[in-house]
């Protein structure tokens, strides 16, 4: 009868580290393809946002970061990206020092207009692959689970052979390129209170010709996360939303959901992922050269960043002890 005992352990200890092989070997994807339709984009916008409160998230903001843009290969794209977040998020991103940044999820609706067809793509970041990404201590199963039942899961895209939880959370693009913890460190103030009103003042002057999409603070933590759309300027055009997405975009089930970009406060820092890290890990197979390349995006990170310092630095007259 011991013996008996002893084997059915044995037994079960195989199969959870099998079990738990197959998890570890999993390969992630940035996005998922919730559904494609047809019609009024406005009327789907409205349609996915009953979907998303009729099964607990909350929408936190939403924007449209351009419409009837020229994409490559002849196409004309119009977009709505929502950003939500629920508890368990909320909860997700409390654990871990920097875990603010995967407080919200994004959810893109995509008109595409090419050879005269349209379609309209409804997608969402990854959960399990941003939690991963962000080096949190959930995976985020449970929101991707909820995130599928409120919109479907039709297919995971965005990489062609997609990335280990292990190469997720130790990710660089190649080599002396950043990882997630290499942060733009954007301001410095005395308090989190001086740090908050400095970047909500950038955001209302619509410093660096940015806007905010939305703010969420982390319960029990001093720091808020906020969305942050780049219209880009006359001197830094190179930063905006539209001007980036154009260029490397360009596959037929679009990135939409890599906006806004983020800037995170945390007690009297400001910071922002490397921008390299940040555009990267949600385009994990984009070459170094050539066509809709890095490369055909040079001038986007400094600019970027350029344009996040500013809304760092908030007002003229703001009083703190900034540095980069």
């Amino acid at each position: 009868m011991r013996l008996r005992s002893v084997s059915s352990i044995a037994v079960v200890a195989l199969l959870l580290l099998g079990l738990n092989q197959a998890h570890a070997a999993e390969r992630l994807k940035p996005f998922e393809l919730a559904y494609t339709t047809s019609g009024d984009m406005a009327q789907v916008v409205t349609q996915v946002e009953k979907q998303l409160t009729d099964h607990g998230f909350s929408i936190v903001g939403s924007y449209a970061p351009y419409s009837d843009a020229a994409f490559p290969a002849g196409e004309t794209v119009s977009a709505e990206v929502i950003g939500v977040t629920n508890p368990a998020l909320l909860a997700a991103a409390a654990e871990t020092k920097f875990g603010g940044y995967a407080v919200v999820q994004r959810v893109s609706v995509t008109r595409v207009v090419s050879k005269g067809a349209t379609q309209i793509q409804v997608a969402y970041t990854n959960p399990s692959y941003m939690a991963n990404a962000y080096r949190l201590k959930s995976d985020l199963r449970g929101v991707a689970a909820d995130l599928g039942k409120a919109l479907g899961a039709q297919q995971a895209y965005g990489s062609k052979k997609g990335l280990t939880a292990a190469d997720l959370r130790d990710y660089h693009y190649k080599f002396l390129m950043p990882y997630f913890d290499d942060a733009h460190h954007l301001a410095k103030y005395d308090s989190y209170a001086q740090a908050l009103s400095a970047v909500k003042a950038g955001l209302a002057a619509h410093n660096g010709g940015a806007s905010e999409v939305y703010e969420v603070a982390i319960p029990g933590k001093e720091q808020t996360l906020f969305g942050v759309a780049l219209a880009g300027t006359t001197g830094n055009k190179c930063s905006g939303d539209e001007y980036i997405m154009s260029r490397i975009d360009f596959r037929a089930l679009k990135s939409t959901a890599h906006l806004p970009y983020d800037i995170l406060v945390s007690g009297g820092r400001v910071y922002a992922l490397a921008v390299k890290f940040r555009i990267a890990i949600n385009f994990p197979d984009l070459s170094m050269m050539g066509s809709n390349s890095f490369m055909s995006i040079m001038c986007a990170p400094d600019s970027i960043e350029k344009a996040l310092k500013a809304v760092a630095r908030g007002s003229t007259a703001a009083t703190s002890t900034q540095q980069d």
